[in-house]
This record gives C-alpha cells, structure tokens and sequence, in this order.
C-alpha cells in the first residue's frame, strides 16, 4: 500500500505548470513564461468564483481541493468523517488530499484500502455503478456547456493569447520561422495555451517591431515596462526632497520632538528608574536600590492592570495607555536585568564573606555584612533562605580551611623536621651550651619572646611553626576555632530567631517567608558544627599522635579550590602562620633512624633539648587545653552522643604524648650537664663553680614546664564556656613516668659530675682532654688577677675533686632538698624513699671522691711515719730530747700544702680534710709504734714528744675521732714501757712542755696556716668526717 503521508499537492496545478514539454518551434523560456501566464489566468479566474470550503496554499490562494467530500461512491456522507472515525489524522493536508478524488493527488488504492476497508465485494460493485453513473451525468453537463459556448471560447481565448503575446514581445527581436510543422494533435497539454500556438505565422511575434518600444516590453531586462519611466521619476524625487524635504522634515521632527518631550515629561519617573538603579548600584547603595525596584514593582503593576482590564473587558487602549504600558515594559526589562545581575553580585558576595580581617583594619561593619546582605536579598526577593545558604557556605569554607592550612603546615612542619634530621648529630657540647642558658634567662624573658638562647636556631623555627600552626588553627582570638565558634554562635542566633530581630522593619516585611530556618536546614547546621569541631580534634590528635610520614607525596597534591572559598587563587596558609620558605623541589629524605626516642613523635625536632620542649609544648597544650574547653562549652557539642569525652581524650591523649617525648629528652639531656661545667668559681659563693646553680635552672625550668604540661595550667577559659571538664589532672602512671624520669636525671647528672672530677689529666697537655671537659673556660671572668681567682686550673685533678666536693656538699645542703620540695610541691606527691635513696647515692658519691682525694696523702703520710719511726736513729741514745724528729716536720709540711690546697680551692672543706688526715696520720702513728716492742725513758720521751707536738700544731683540726686515736696512741706505748721509764716521765714532763712550748714558738711561721681558722668542736664534729670514717 502506499504511505499515508504522500505529498501536499494543494498548489498542483501551479506545480504541474513548471513541468512543460519543449516547443519544437519557439522558445522554452517563452512557452513556460506563457504557460505560466496561463496558469495564472485561470487561477485567477477561478479565485473570482469566491469557492468556499477550498484549501488554501502556502500563500494564501484558494486551490480545487476541498476540504471534504462526500464518498465518491455514494456509501458515506462524509469522506474526512470517516477517516477521523478510523483515527486518521485528516486535519494534514499531505494526508487528506491523498483521500480527496478532487485532488491530483488522490490515490484509489489509499482511498479504497482505509474508507473502504471493511465493504464486501457487492457494496464495491454497487459503488463502481454509482461512480459511473456520476461521471455520466457530469459528462453530459459539461458536453451541453461545451456545445453551447463553444465560439465564445474560442475567441475568448485567441483574444488572451494575442494580447499576451503582444505585450510580450514587444521591442524584441524577431524569432527565426519554424522550419517544421508539428503534427496536429487533438490531446493539448495543460501548458499549451491552444492549438493555435506561438508559432503560428499569423500570430504577431513573427512581425518584426521598431526598437523604441523595446523598453516598454514585459521583459525582466526592462524591469517589466517601467524602466522608460523610472529615471525620471528619480530626478523629480530628488528634487522634491531637495525643496520639501527641509521643511517637512523639520516640522517632523518638531512633532516627533514634542511628542517625546511630553511623553517624557509625563513619564519622567518610568524614565529615571533605569538610570537611577545602575547608578545605586555601582556606588552599592542598598537602600536606593530597593527604593528604586520597588517605585519600578508598582508602575509595572499599573501597567500590567490596565493591559488585564483591557483584556477582560474587550476594549481598546487609548494611545496613552499604549506608551505607558510600552514604556513601563521596556523599563521593567531592564530594571529586572541590572537586578537580576546585582542579586548574583549579592550572592557570591554573600557565600564569600567569611574571611576574618587583620586587626588593624577590621570595623563594626565588617561584623555586620552579612545582615545587611541577607537583607537586602530578602527585601529584592529570592527564591532560596539566604540565611540558610550563608550559614552552608560558611560551614564548608570552614571545613576547607581546615583542611587546607593545616594539611599545609604539616607538610612544612615534615619538611623542617627532616632537614634537621638530616644534618648529622648535634655537639654534645654546643647542646651543653643552650642547657646552660637555664640560669641566665628568666621565665619572663621566655614569654616575652627571648627563645633563640635555648637552642639552636633551626629547633627554635621548628618549634615556632609548629606552635603559629596550633595557634592558627586552635586559638579562640586568631585562629579557626574562634572562627567556628563565631559560626556556631551566629547559627543559634538564627535558630533562635534572636538574629531576626537585627533587621529592619522593612526586611521584616518583606522576607517573612525565609526569616525562619526549616528543621532539616537546622539539622543539616548543626551536623555541620559537629563536624567542623570533630575535623578539628581529628587533625591535632592526628598531629601528636602519629609517627612521621614516611611518603610527603599524597599531602603535596593541591585541594582543588571550591566556588565558595574567598580568594582561592591566593595562599591557603592561615595570614597566622608565615610563609619562611617554599617547597622545594625534591623533597627532603626520611631523617636517618638511629634509634633514638624521639623518632616516634612528628612535633618534636630532632636534637632538640627538653629545655625547649617544656617550653614550647607547655604554650601548645596551653592553646589545646583552651581550645578543648571552648569546643565542650558549645550547646551542639554538649548534644553529641558522647558529648565532650572525645575532647577529653583528645587532651589526655596530647599530653601523654608531649611528657613522653620531654622525658625521652630529659634524660640524654641531665647526661649533658657534665657539659655545663665551665671550672669557673661562682660569683656569690666563691668554693663553687657555676655548675650548681647552672643546673638547678635547668631542673627548675624542666620541672615547671613539666608541671604545665601535666597540669595543662595555663589553659584560659572564657568566661561564657560553661562546657564539661575536658582538662582532668594526670594520671597515676603518667606521673609516675615523670617522677621516675626526674631521679634519673639526678642520678644522670651526678653521675656526669664525678665523670668531670674523676677524668684524668695532666699540666701542660691539653691533648689529654679531647672532649674539652677539664679545660677551664678562660674568657669568663675579669683579666689579671680577678681572672686567676675565678677561673680554676682545671687540668689538677685534685683541684677538680675538691671543687666537685664542694659542689656536692652544696647540692646535698640545698639544690637537691630544694628539687624535691618543688616536685613535691608542683606534683602533689612524695618523693620520701626517693629522697633516701638520692641521698644515700650522695653520700656514697661524695665518700668516693673524698677518698679519691685524701688516699695520696695519706699514703704518703702513713709511709713517712713508719719510715720516720721505725728509723734506728728515732729513739735517742741518751739524754732529753730537744727536738721533733724530721719525720714530724715532713708530715705538717705535707699537711700545710694539702691545707693551701684545699683552702684555696674549697675553703669549707680545710677542717674536714685536715681532720681526716690528722686522724689517719695518728692512726699511722699508732702501727708505727707498735712495731717497736719496748720503749727507754729515752725513746719514750721521743714519741711523747713527737706526738704532742704534732697534735697540738694541729689542734684546730681536731674532732673527737682524733682525740680518740692519740689516746689510742698513749695507750700503745704505755703497753711498751716499764714502770721505771714510766715514773721517771712524770718527772721529765715539767720539761718536756718548756721544750714543746720553744718548738711551738720556733715553727709558728712554718705551721702558721693551721692557726688562722679556729672553728668550735662541734661544729668540726659535725663536718663529715665522722661519715667517711
């Protein structure tokens, strides 16, 4: 079958013209221009016929193809009825001329097989007869019509032809004679005008016609008759205009002019609106702004009712009402255009309002931009909460910047870690040096600033990184937190409804629809404020509790910017944290592992020293504790399931791992302090070196750190946070760890001293002192002779152990009790078996160097007396004896240089000294004497003498221990004499004190050091000695 959808065929005869055959005499273009000529004749002819219910073509004529007919075949009424009963669409002309028998285009096969469809063979046949006997009557119609009108026709017809062709071919050249006839035919063609053609020899375009009339010939090259007159036409236009132009014109535009003046003046308001907006809208005046739309919203109301009245009521608009309506719409399309723009000016302004500025430029009214922004907004009229969508957008800048710049400082942080790593392990002594600067700066100068002399340059840049990048982000004045916190406060004031009541009364009325959050916007803010405190805690816990990364490329991949964060093409940094440097380009290696402690923590500096650990964590944890605080006092947190417990955590956490890392310091570092002795006396207490008061510093800055660590005591708290406890005190086991790290580093630091005072040395060879220990430090101190008195000659290990012991009586006496009393104090605790045990080790330390020192001596002391008594020339042969034997005089001269030793050195330390080696020199005496077996009056008067002389040029150094042992010494000899010698000294005694007084009187220049210093007995019992003994 064919398609349904054939072609439109209801301009076919026009169509069917263009197909013409060729003439065999004349011209093509000629006999199509006729042809056509013709076509447009009977067209027109049949137009007058006024034919209703034809189709119309594309432009506009009436065609013969109707709209409907009844059923050819007589069967039904309608033909387009029936198709729209079978659900054809028939209101297409393509489709429906297929069906029309009125129509070139109709298709019998179509027609019978969708109208007909269902007929029987006999209805078919009655149809055929029916169609016969139509077109019989119409036949015979037509023949009476033909038969009687014939001539008419005729000449009509000739008549058409001639004057057509006439006009035709007037002033063209004459066509050459056809050479052939063409056959007669009885069949024309719809183009062929009649059998008497164009090349009949009587027709007038075979007569030849003078050239003038050419220009009045229908031809296209004559523009169709109206060339000859159309140049004069032209002059007599331009010279109209040039006379009447002037004039005419001018009158115009005076109308046009007062036209436009009086529409302007009567609408001069629609006018000025357009102007009036842009220009409040590049000098951002709000207020005229929505002034200005709101005059435009009512004269486009005005407007829009007299059009609606004029509509409902069918009446025409008066030619004002025409100009305002105009006017008003061209005004109201612009005006909502420079709108519409500003609204998404407002927005991106809106969504990026968040930055915090400097303080140095920050007002009032940046705290209020937002306001007046939602304000405005609500007041031109939006479709979206601007509340809502500024609190969102806030949330996710929030949550970027976090991201962002603390992602960024861990990178810089990595990056200076690995860099110190990677610069090779520290100068015990340099360390040393920074150790020593404890007693030389104040705990104020600290906070003030004063950090470089605590360590070396590149750990103080790291610690202050990483203490600006904590503050960045924790702090409540200038870092994210406070941030946060201002966002949280801001959202409750909304969901209260408390920051409504900030607007005008204008807003009011205006954005009544957006002033109230929806429960899910509510829901979705504080999920977002949960988040932003739960991103904060993930990242510092993360911070101190993971180990160093091992790969930076992950964290170097830039975050993407959003389209709500302000100013992402600039540095993501917080303007808090210092840009010092850039990344470089190949990225630093993993710092060597050497097993040390403090590998396993990112925030601590490799080769840094507690000194400036306690310092610095003590300030961080600070900011963690506050900030932990702050976050537990908001109401969205205390909503949380778990409230603020993973806060709590999150501070227990940091500070275990900060007293970790400061006790993996400490202890290397108390081992440094042998590194701090300079061998330089002290200025207010001339027997001690610095090394006491240095190292009492030291102990006293780590303890107090330590102190603010475990306590976290300088955590401030605003005075609205009302939150749970966050910060708790310490635990048992934690302060366990620092109690324990603590008496090591007494141990450690003892232990360095006897190290220091032990270290051999010799005069004159500094090559037996590579570490630099025993070298005292000459420039510290005046020049001449105040340098001589401070600086020790460090080289004389006697005088080093001498110095030490003073050192150590001094620790014992005060430094260490005073420790104690500190920790004690700054920890809540009781260090009672500690204090034991630390001054046992003392005392044990202290007897170790005391016999270090006084052994020598006393060997040689012990070896001169025996020497001296066991001489065969000791006893004298006969006689009183007048004099000490030499053996005496050697042993006080040994004494009066341990005496210039010691005094000049340790001067505390003379009495105890010399008493200890009085003591053992009697104790000498007494071996000495027993290995004689008996003694003459003689031999006994020797010793009486050599003993009493000996005691009494000592006695100042005299201690119970020592009296004790010469009478120990009497009783020796008396064993060893018979009563004879012994009856005869009691009456040589009388004697022997007149020669003991003269030997006494003699020596008292020799002896005279031992005189100088009288000190009580009890006070010399209570020295020592009878410790070491």
């Amino acid at each position: 079958m064919p398609p349904l959808h054939g072609e439109d065929d209801s301009d076919s005869d026009s169509r069917s013209d263009v197909q013409q055959p060729k003439h065999r005499n004349g011209n093509v273009r000629e006999s199509r221009l006729s042809a056509t000529y013709k076509s447009i004749d009977r067209h027109a002819s049949l137009r007058s016929l006024g034919l209703s219910g034809t189709q119309k073509t594309a432009g506009g004529v009436d065609s013969l193809v109707q709209k409907d007919e009844p059923d050819p075949l007589g069967m039904a009424p309608s033909v387009a009825a029936e198709l729209r009963r079978r659900g054809l669409p028939v209101d297409e002309d393509g489709l429906r001329n297929q069906f029309m028998l009125s129509s070139t285009s109709f298709s019998p096969q179509l027609f019978l097989a969708q109208v007909h469809q269902d007929a029987s063979k006999q209805e078919l046949l009655q149809g055929l007869d029916f169609l016969s006997r139509s077109i019989e009557q119409k036949s015979a119609s037509l023949k009476v019509l033909v038969e009687s009108n014939f001539e008419k026709f005729v000449r009509a017809k000739a008549t058409i032809d001639n004057v057509y062709t006439e006009m035709r071919t007037q002033g063209a050249e004459p066509l050459e004679p056809a050479t052939g006839r063409r056959p007669h035919s009885r069949q024309t063609s719809k183009n062929q005008s009649h059998f008497r053609n164009s090349s009949n020899p009587f027709s007038p375009a075979n007569k030849p016609l003078p050239s003038d009339k050419k220009k009045n010939a229908l031809t296209k090259e004559s523009e169709y008759g109206v060339q000859g007159i159309k140049a004069p036409l032209t002059e007599v236009a331009i010279k109209a205009e040039e006379v009447w132009g002037p004039a005419l014109g001018g009158r115009e535009r005076e109308e046009g002019l007062k036209a436009i003046l009086g529409s302007m003046e009567q609408h001069k308001e629609v006018f000025r609106l357009s102007g009036s907006v842009f220009e409040a809208i590049r000098k951002n005046d709000y207020d005229t702004v929505i002034a200005d739309y709101r005059v435009a919203n009512r004269y486009a109301d005005d407007a829009r009712t007299i059009a609606d009245y004029a509509r409902s009521n069918n009446a025409s608009l008066s030619e004002q009402e025409v100009n305002q309506i105009i006017l008003t719409a061209r005004m109201w399309h612009d005006v909502v255009a420079q709108i519409e723009t500003f609204k998404r000016d407002v927005w991106r302004r809106l969504k990026t309002s968040h930055g915090r500025k400097s303080k140095a430029v920050v007002d009032d009214t940046d705290k209020e931009l937002h306001m007046e922004l939602i304000g405005v907004l609500l007041q031109l009229g939006v479709d979206e909460n601007p509340i809502w969508q500024w609190l969102n957008s806030r949330s996710l800048y929030l949550k970027d910047k976090i991201a962002r710049s603390f992602e960024r400082s861990r990178i810089e942080i990595e990056i200076l870690r690995r860099r110190l790593g990677n610069n090779g392990k520290p100068d015990a002594k340099a360390l040393a040096q920074y150790l020593r600067s404890a007693g030389g700066i104040s705990s104020t100068q600290l906070v003030m600033g004063s950090t470089s002399a605590i360590d070396t340059p590149g750990i103080t840049a790291f610690w202050e990184k990483v203490h600006a990048s904590i503050n960045a982000l924790l702090s409540v004045q200038e870092g994210v937190l406070g941030e946060v916190i201002e966002f949280w406060e801001a959202t409750q004031s909304f969901i209260d409804n408390k920051a409504q009541k900030g607007f005008p009364t204008a807003v009011v009325a205006a954005g009544l629809e957006h002033l109230e959050l929806e429960p899910d916007d509510v829901a979705s803010l504080r999920s977002g404020a949960q988040d932003l405190v739960n991103l904060l805690r993930e990242n510092v816990s993360a911070f101190f509790s993971d180990p160093p990364v091992e790969d930076l490329s992950d964290l170097y991949s830039p975050i993407p910017p959003t389209p709500i964060t302000p100013d992402s093409a600039q540095a993501t940094v917080s303007p808090h944290i210092k840009r010092s440097f850039s990344f470089p380009q190949d990225v630093p290696p993993p710092s060597p592992r050497s097993g040390a402690l403090w590998e396993k923590f990112a925030f601590w500096p490799p080769g840094g020293n507690s000194l400036s650990g306690v310092h610095y964590l003590s300030r961080i944890l600070a900011l963690v504790g506050t900030a932990a605080t702050e976050m537990s006092a908001l109401s969205v947190i205390r909503t949380m399931r778990g409230g603020a417990e993973p806060l709590k955590l999150l501070v227990g956490a940091a500070r275990e791992r900060c007293i970790s890392a400061v006790c993996a310091a400490w202890v290397p570092d108390a081992e440094r302090c042998k590194y701090m002795e300079l061998w330089v006396r002290n200025a207010e207490r001339r027997d001690l070196t610095t090394m006491p008061s240095t190292f009492m510093a030291f102990e006293e800055k780590i303890l107090a750190g330590m102190q603010k660590i475990a306590y976290i005591s300088e955590a401030t708290t605003s005075a609205a946070a009302r939150g749970e406890e966050v910060i708790v005190p310490p635990s048992a086991k934690l302060l366990q760890a620092v109690r324990g790290c603590f008496v090591t580093s007494l141990y450690k630091a003892l232990s360095g001293m006897v190290e220091n005072a032990e270290r051999p040395g010799i005069d004159g060879r500094k090559e037996d002192d590579p570490d630099g220990v025993t070298l005292p430090l000459r420039a510290v101190g005046g020049s001449g002779d105040d340098a001589e008195n401070t600086v020790l000659d460090a080289r004389n290990q006697n005088v080093r152990r001498l110095i030490t012991l003073s050192n150590l009586a001094h620790l014992r006496s005060e430094i260490i009790p005073q420790l104690i009393a500190q920790f004690e104090s700054s920890f809540s605790v009781k260090l009672t078996e500690e204090s034991k045990t630390i001054r046992d080790v003392l005392s044990q330390i202290d007897a170790r160097l005391f016999q270090a020192y006084v052994k020598p001596t006393i060997t040689a002391l012990q070896a001169t007396i025996t020497a001296g008594i066991t001489s065969p020339t000791w006893a004298p042969e006969t006689g009183r004896p007048t004099d000490a034997r030499p053996y005496v005089y050697e042993v006080l001269l040994a004494l009066v240089l341990v005496h210039s030793e010691v005094s000049t050195t340790a001067p505390p330390l003379t009495n105890q000294i010399l008493s200890y080696l009085l003591e053992h020199s009697s104790l000498a005496l007494i071996s000495a004497f027993k290995t004689r077996p008996r003694y003459t009056l003689a031999a006994l008067m020797q010793a009486t003498l050599d003993v009493e002389f000996m005691a009494q040029t000592l006695n100042n150094y005299t201690t119970d221990r020592a009296s004790e042992v010469q009478s120990q010494v009497y009783l020796t000899l008396d064993e060893r004499t018979d009563n004879e010698a012994r009856a005869r000294l009691e009456g040589e005694l009388p004697a022997m004190r007149g020669v003991l007084k003269r030997l006494r009187e003699g020596t008292k220049g020799e002896f005279g050091c031992f005189r100088r210093e009288k000190r009580g007995r009890d006070a010399r019992s209570g020295s020592g000695g009878g410790a070491r003994t």
